[in-house]
C-alpha cells in the first residue's frame, strides 16, 4: 500500500511594517502564492513580538525603522522567544548591505524594499526552508 505524507508545507509569514500600504501589499502578494500564508500583520516591534507568541510564524518580514519599537530591538526579543523563526530585515535604508552581520546578528537575511516581488517571495521561501531544517 502506498502511503502519502499529509504533512502541511504551508509557510507561515508575519509582515511587520509601519506603513499600512506596505503591509497590505505584501499580504496580497504573499497570499496569492501557493503554500504561503500570512498569519499576521503588525505595525511596530512590540506588536510583532506579541504576534510571534500567538501566530508562531516561520518567517518574519521585518521593517527596521518603525515607531514604538524598531526592527533591531524587536529582532532581539523575537530570537530570544523563538530562535528558529527566520527574520528578514526589510528596509528602505540605502546601506543595508554595508551594515554587515555584526550590526544585524538577529537577522537571517537582509533586503531592500525596492526588491522585486518575485525575488522577495523567493527569499521568503528560502528562509522558510531554513526554518524547516531546524
Amino acid at each position: 500500500m502506498l502511503m502519502l505524507s499529509c504533512k502541511s508545507t504551508t509557510l507561515r509569514v508575519l509582515v511587520v511594517d509601519d506603513h499600512e500600504l506596505t503591509r497590505l501589499t505584501l499580504k496580497l502578494a504573499f497570499s496569492a502564492q501557493e503554500n504561503l500564508q500570512v498569519v499576521g500583520l503588525a505595525c511596530n516591534g512590540e506588536e510583532a513580538i506579541e504576534m510571534v507568541k500567538s501566530c508562531q510564524p516561520d518567517v518574519i518580514v521585518l521593517d527596521l525603522q518603525m515607531p514604538v519599537m524598531d526592527g533591531w530591538s524587536a529582532s532581539r526579543h523575537i530570537k530570544a522567544i523563538s530562535p528558529h523563526t527566520q527574520i528578514l530585515a526589510y528596509s528602505s535604508m540605502e546601506d543595508t548591505n554595508a551594515l554587515g552581520a555584526k550590526a544585524m546578528p538577529n537577522f537571517d537575511d537582509v533586503c531592500q524594499k525596492d526588491i522585486s516581488t518575485t525575488e522577495l517571495i523567493a527569499l521568503v521561501r528560502q528562509l522558510g526552508e531554513r526554518a524547516g531544517e531546524v
